[in-house]
């Protein structure tokens, strides 16, 4: 055997020794680096938090670290009850209260899962007196973060264990927010409910809305996927994409991902859909003419006189000082209001339209939408009536607020406060 030949045998010998090495190496430092991330045992207030009517943890299911098979044509239907915006209608039954044991909120789908994360709620989503308390905020980050981390709400991207599918991503090092949001957008994208993003902020330390053009990086990432909208719980398809993205997400990032059991959380959505089935209600108020027709410049003034101002969907609405809709006027014919369409249009009525679950203090605002109602009936020569066009007393609308009291006091039960971050996003 030539000197070269020895030396060739040599040098292959060598590389194998060293590629090896070099994957003991890796194995090395994955296995520091998924120690470092799970040796953190603090207890995640979006995944962890305790059933509101004081169940044990012990009841729910446990944290699924991987994905499992699902049949994406699987999943729930629609709402049984309550969607398409029922509307409520003078002289109706007043239903009686149902226990508080029907309104008992769902359970968490996790116990022990992702250890940082903010108490996120806001002071409208306080719990009600008498019930137990969701836990205190928690550091929003394991060495350093403050205890009330969490505190800052932010309604558009509220995150909570009633009405999400909550993963916790950790990463070692901070992941630029566009990585964050690109990185499964395709599979995400097909799914039919919303997907909201927070992550924790170094240096503010306080947790935000993770946005696609922002500049910030984040090693604590919570990505919540709603269970519940008017169109019905979600499919156990969007929840399986939902889960194996985010898994492939935290891999993308060199992190770890946990994530609740699937199973417990469809439960869970078709329960809260049927909960919110029975509170999902619109009461009408209509003003139709008698003989005459209401010309469009009379109802515009009397509309923007009152406050009210058109909107995108050709409706004029009354907003509080916070810009959330308390009531809206439509035209009771198939043409929508506009600013142009005002001056010649005419229509034989119109009708007050109160979304019960969207707006807080149901009861004073019927009764401001019913005097308003009446103003237009006066101006106008018209007439105020329900449905069946029988007319509209004040003795027929009382049993219709002891209702909206009765909708919204469950919903305050639930931990879901009528008009609050929670119950906007439910009922959209």
């Amino acid at each position: 055997m030539t000197d070269l030949q020895m030396g060739l045998i040599g040098l292959g010998g060598a590389a194998v020794i060293g590629v090896l090495g070099y994957n003991k190496w890796q194995e090395h430092k994955h296995r520091k680096l998924a120690e470092q991330l799970l040796n953190v045992r603090q207890a995640d207030v979006l995944l962890d938090e305790s059933p509101p009517g004081g169940a044990s943890a012990d009841d729910y299911a446990g944290v699924d670290g991987g994905a499992e098979a699902a049949d994406p044509g699987a999943g729930g239907g629609a709402r049984s009850a309550g969607s398409g915006h029922e509307r409520v209608e003078p002289l109706l039954r007043v239903e009686p209260a149902q226990d508080d044991g029907a309104y008992e909120a769902s359970a968490p789908f996790a116990e022990d899962s992702a250890r940082v994360a903010p108490a996120f709620l806001s002071p409208r989503e306080a719990p009600v007196a008498g019930r137990s308390a969701s836990p205190q905020a928690v550091p929003g980050r394991p060495d350093d973060a403050p205890a009330n981390a969490g505190g800052q709400a932010a309604p558009l991207y509220l995150l909570s264990p009633m009405i999400d599918y909550i993963a916790a991503i950790e990463v070692a090092e901070p992941a630029a927010a566009y990585r964050i949001r690109e990185g499964q957008r395709a599979a995400l994208v097909r799914i039919g409910k919303a997907v909201n993003w927070i992550g924790y902020n170094e240096d503010s330390r306080e947790w935000e809305p993770i946005l696609e053009d922002s500049d910030n990086a984040y090693r604590h990432i919570r990505a919540g996927l709603q269970l519940v909208d008017r169109k019905g719980p979600v499919r156990d398809g969007d929840l399986s994409v939902f889960h194996v993205a985010l898994l492939d997400l935290a891999t993308e990032l060199m992190g770890v991902a946990e994530l609740p059991l699937r199973e417990p959380a469809l439960q869970a959505a078709a329960q809260l859909d049927e909960f919110c089935a029975g509170v999902d209600i619109q009461i009408g108020v209509n003003v139709i003419s008698q003989g005459q027709v209401f010309p469009g410049t009379k109802l515009r003034a009397l509309a923007e006189s009152a406050g009210m101002v058109i909107d995108a969907d050709g409706r004029f609405a009354r907003c509080d000082d916070e810009g959330n809709v308390l009531y809206v006027l439509i035209n009771q014919e198939t043409k929508g209001f506009s600013s142009e369409s005002m001056r010649t249009m005419t229509t034989h009525g119109v009708t007050f339209l109160l979304d019960v679950p969207r707006v807080a203090n149901g009861d004073r605002v019927l009764t401001q939408m019913v005097e308003l109602a009446r103003r237009f009936a006066e101006a106008l020569h018209g007439a105020l009536v329900d449905d069946n066009r029988r007319p509209l007393s004040e003795s027929a609308i009382e049993p219709i607020r002891r209702q909206v009291v009765q909708y919204q006091t469950a919903m305050a039960h639930r931990q879901l406060p009528a008009g609050g971050p929670l119950a906007l996003r439910l009922f959209s």
